[in-house]
């Protein structure tokens, strides 16, 4: 059974896709969007990171709690 590919775009048709994006936005408009989607990607990757860590401190300090056994009152 072949796998399905969702973008499996070869030569012609990135060759096509590419030349439909020039012509949509001209070739100075490009630059200028790749560099929004260049800080789209940026910001992306600091919230991730951020919650990453947030997640692995509280992970750490659940650890902390359940090592030092149930709380008693």
């Amino acid at each position: 059974m072949e796998p399905i590919l969702l973008f499996n775009f070869l030569g012609p048709e990135m060759l096509v896709i590419v030349f439909a994006i020039l012509l949509l936005f001209g070739g100075k408009k490009i630059p200028e969007l790749m560099k929004g989607v260049g800080k789209g990607i940026k910001e992306f990757n600091n919230a991730r990171a951020t919650i990453e860590t947030e997640l692995k401190e509280g992970m750490k300090d659940a650890d902390k709690k359940s090592e030092d056994g149930p709380i008693i009152k």
